[in-house]
């Protein structure tokens, strides 16, 4: 008989955002005439912009038309869009990246889910606490996680982000280095930043220990405050320790489309078990080459008209309307009385718990009491519980009504 990767069986039943939706769904049934406002999973609620949308239409014809059909692309992306993101992401903000350093793909979930791929299972792996589920879950199914004891992962170091150190994660202890280091900025769930002092902690702790940074990129389109970086790139020493991901989901509404890229400098390279030196780069294009065969032409020539002047114009106005409903969360809840963080440079807000209420129970109050659903602190990791996260991501609409429920019902 065949057998299976023990290491998703390890696995929590259900992943955080399904048991959401689970919970929301059962709210729904036993309370048909409810209007749940959702503000739990990151989905966008804008349109695509109009330049990405111009551009796809262009995109589908041509692939109508036998003399500009496309059929397989490359594997790393399309130069048309790999050398506008290296332009405008990267060189206009100084930043010494390469179109040959930058992989397109279908969004950065799924990079940061295979990235590895090309990483051995016996590496020690540090996240912040709370995190992105993703970047846990898929160690578990790599093997690099452990057992599961009282919530959390027995292999995994987890560095606890919470308001008692002003959410800036402290450095591993001396008794033991990571060798791979997540690190999400804006944070995902907290919505709160690192400035470039802080970040520069992190870059030289790597360099020193011979760490691997991962950095998700995915919000550096929200971050308005100067000293906040857009890129781990801008610190000095970053090309030769880290990786970053970013994606076009939050930034231009592509959640649907799917679009995203991961920049592997070509400076970043290890040793193999036999001593021999070993580009990162080139290995993140073996396995791409293997097991991906590229995002679609279609949602890379939209991908692209988000960096031309219009589309530029259009995504700025789409990030602004998110941040003013982050505003209007943040200021509405604060004056509420209740403790809230983020929401400044992010999408996201972050909030105690009142009282001594764990996230799923206030998750259950918030439902019923104010028909709004977020997402529970402790479904993060850890230093989760007692916080909840509330995105920006809904209508302008929605967002003002549900702090007007929360205000008046609870």
């Amino acid at each position: 008989m065949f057998t299976i990767n023990d290491n998703f069986c390890k696995l929590p039943e259900s992943y955080l955002f399904s048991e959401v939706a689970r919970r929301i769904n059962a709210f729904k049934q036993t309370n048909p005439e409810a209007d749940v406002i959702r503000m739990g999973i990151g989905d966008v609620t804008l349109p695509l912009c109009k330049a990405a949308i111009e551009a796809m239409h262009k995109a589908v014809d041509d692939e109508g038309n036998a003399e500009t059909f496309h059929g397989y692309g490359p594997e790393q992306g399309y130069a048309f869009l790999r050398d506008a993101i290296a332009k405008y992401d990267y060189n206009k903000r100084n930043i010494d990246i390469d179109p040959s350093e930058i992989f397109v793909s279908d969004g950065a979930k799924s990079d940061t889910g295979n990235f590895g791929d090309i990483l051995s299972v016996n590496n020690i792996v540090a996240v912040t606490d709370p995190v992105y589920p993703v970047y846990v879950d898929t160690n578990v199914m790599a093997g690099r996680a452990g057992e599961l004891t009282d919530g959390a992962w027995n292999k995994i170091v987890y560095l606890p982000v919470t308001a008692a150190n002003d959410f800036i994660p402290a450095l591993p202890t001396d008794d033991i280095v990571p060798d791979i280091i997540y690190l999400c900025y804006p944070n995902n769930p907290t919505g709160t930043t690192l400035t470039r002092n802080q970040l520069k902690v992190w870059v030289d702790y790597a360099l020193k220990h011979g760490s691997l940074i991962l950095f998700d990129s995915a919000y550096e389109t929200f971050i308005r405050q100067e000293d906040v970086p857009h890129s781990i790139y801008e610190i000095e020493g970053a090309r030769r320790c880290a990786v970053e991901f970013r994606s076009f989901s939050k930034t231009a509404g592509f959640t649907g489309v799917r679009c995203g890229y991961t920049v592997v400098p070509k400076d970043l390279v290890t040793c193999d078990s036999e001593g021999k030196e070993v580009s990162l780069n080139s290995l993140w294009n073996r396995r791409q080459c293997t097991k991906f065969n590229g995002a679609s032409y279609i949602s890379q020539r939209g991908a692209a008209a988000v960096y031309t002047d219009e589309g530029r114009k259009q995504i700025k106005e789409a990030v602004d309307y998110y941040l003013t409903n982050a505003r209007i969360l943040r200021e509405g809840l604060t004056a509420a009385g209740l403790e809230v963080f983020g929401g400044i440079n992010a999408p996201y807000v972050w909030i105690k718990t009142p009282g001594n209420m764990t996230s799923w129970e206030f998750f259950d109050l918030l439902l019923k009491k104010c028909n709004v659903a977020g997402t529970p602190g402790s479904g993060f990791g850890p230093s989760g519980e007692g916080y909840f996260r509330l995105t920006a991501f809904n209508t302008l609409e929605n967002t003002i009504e549900a702090v007007k429920r929360i205000t008046t019902r609870l």
